[in-house]
């Protein structure tokens, strides 16, 4: 995929593992394949079902004594799950720069940046960290969680021409990136596409320095010593392997290193609460999330194609996450010529993309949607991707969406206690405000974290005004 002209305009020796599975050895799964008609009619009760979670939330007065009667409301502040998009034109917009940040800022949670190694390092030792430092501190004031992308790949975009021809040092240079740059940002950027489309790594594919080094090592091996670089740099990142290919030679290469874990001497230095209750016997695992690309510029995936493709991988046990994904508002010409966005492709586009995003939301496995190009202003292959017009004005997709994720996919509850002084809510996973008002008329607030684990019960009383639990 060559993103080399967007990009421009936007902006020491191999470590053993243990574990290892033999190439070809895995196959995916032979799981039941539903049709259209079938994803749709299960998808509401999947939805009800996987994205949501009862609660009690209970009323005390100032000597601990339950409040029958007392209001309360409970309303959503933020999805556990992300809703994202690729923010590369952060400063990039001209003076429509501030309508850009607001629709993102007002519809996402989750936001992709770019570290792309030629454009993010085109002179030798001048990474561009202080724009990383700038879109971190406004992402952060926002409530905006950060994935970086992608720290290795074997595109032209992604090795620079100033490696040298000598695949000892580009193996130092590329692993020492990974680790300099996600210790750089721990706290600030918490989860990496780690390695980009390795499925193809081949230097007759990609004509690059970094396809040279990667296809004489072998994807799984290329492909683990970074993920073991990151997992060492920050053990609380979530590590992910990025490829827009669902067939068997992805499968076996996910397969493969799950099969491996990090080396027993490094693994007391690396475990952390991030694992989850993960068995550590032999070591943790390499990486976290399974990214699947899904980028749609010439047909729709049918939502069967959706669903089962995320069947077959969650076979896997790890969650996925789809981090690319692309459905136009207008047809192709030719390459990257397209017809002008018109009302009726604007409406086909929102129609699919409500169908495609129900269709992961509604499974259980999905933890992510990261959409490719949120505006027209500046798309990938010219296309016209975004949920903005190129003047920033929404298109029917952006309002269909918000109607979603702010909408039917958000809690707005309100209710009365019973006489236990308590409130039983169903409420989608995330954080959640809590408003209750007493007989008396005083009103108290309290934060909650709706969670998918553990037990949600939440007591307010007079000492939870402005309290929050994050």
């Amino acid at each position: 995929m060559n993103r080399r002209t967007f990009l421009r305009s936007t902006a020491a020796s191999t470590v053993m593992f243990s574990g290892r599975a033999a190439l070809g050895s895995a196959a995916p799964p032979q799981t039941p394949k539903l049709r259209d008609e079938e994803v749709l009619e299960r998808a509401p009760a999947n939805i009800e079902r996987h994205r949501k979670g009862d609660g009690t939330i209970a009323v005390k007065d100032s000597t601990g004594k339950p409040v029958p009667g007392a209001k309360i409301k409970i309303e959503q502040l933020r999805h556990e799950f992300l809703f994202g998009s690729h923010f590369f034109l952060f400063e990039r917009c001209g003076d429509l720069e501030q309508k850009y940040r607001d629709r993102v800022a007002e519809l996402l949670n989750y936001c992709t940046l770019g570290f792309y190694w030629d454009a993010y390092e085109h002179n030798h030792g001048s990474p561009e960290y202080a724009y990383t430092d700038r879109v971190t501190a406004w992402t952060g004031e926002h409530g905006l969680i950060c994935k970086g992308h992608p720290l290795v790949w074997d595109h032209p975009c992604a090795s620079p021409p100033w490696l040298p021809d000598n695949n000892q040092e580009i193996q130092r240079l590329s692993t020492s990136r990974v680790s300099e740059i996600v210790s750089r940002f721990a706290g600030r950027i918490n989860y990496w596409d780690v390695v980009n489309e390795a499925t193809h790594l081949d230097k007759k594919t990609n004509h690059s320095r970094m396809a040279d080094w990667g296809s004489s090592l072998g994807p799984v091996k290329y492909v683990a010593m970074h993920l073991q670089k990151g997992r060492l740099a920050n053990p609380n990142a979530t590590l992910l392997v990025n490829d827009y290919r669902t067939d068997i030679a992805y499968y076996r290469i996910l397969s493969q290193l799950l099969a491996m874990r990090m080396p027993t001497e490094q693994h007391a230095s690396i475990t952390s609460p991030k694992t989850n209750g993960e068995d550590h016997s032999r070591g943790r695992k390499l990486f976290d999330v399974i990214g699947i690309q899904s980028h749609m510029h010439d047909s729709v995936w049918p939502v069967s194609k959706v669903w089962n493709t995320c069947e077959r991988f969650a076979d896997l046990g790890l969650p996925i996450h789809f981090t690319e994904t692309t459905i136009v508002s207008g047809k192709r010409i030719k390459g990257d010529t397209w017809e002008p966005s018109a009302a009726k492709g604007e409406q086909e586009q929102a129609d699919a993309t409500a169908r495609f995003y129900t269709t992961l939301f509604s499974h259980p496995s999905l933890r992510a949607i990261s959409w490719w190009d949120f505006t027209d202003y500046a798309t990938w292959q010219n296309a016209p991707a975004g949920w903005l017009r190129k003047d920033m004005s929404p298109k029917p997709v952006y309002e269909k969406m918000k109607s979603l994720i702010k909408g039917e996919w958000w809690t707005n509850l309100e209710g009365v206690a019973n006489g236990h002084g308590e409130f039983k809510a169903r409420a989608f996973y995330g954080k959640h405000r809590i408003t209750v008002e007493l007989p008396n008329g005083e009103r108290q607030f309290q934060d909650v974290n709706w969670q998918r684990e553990g037990r949600n019960h939440s007591t307010i009383d007079r000492s939870a005004k402005l309290r929050s639990t994050d």
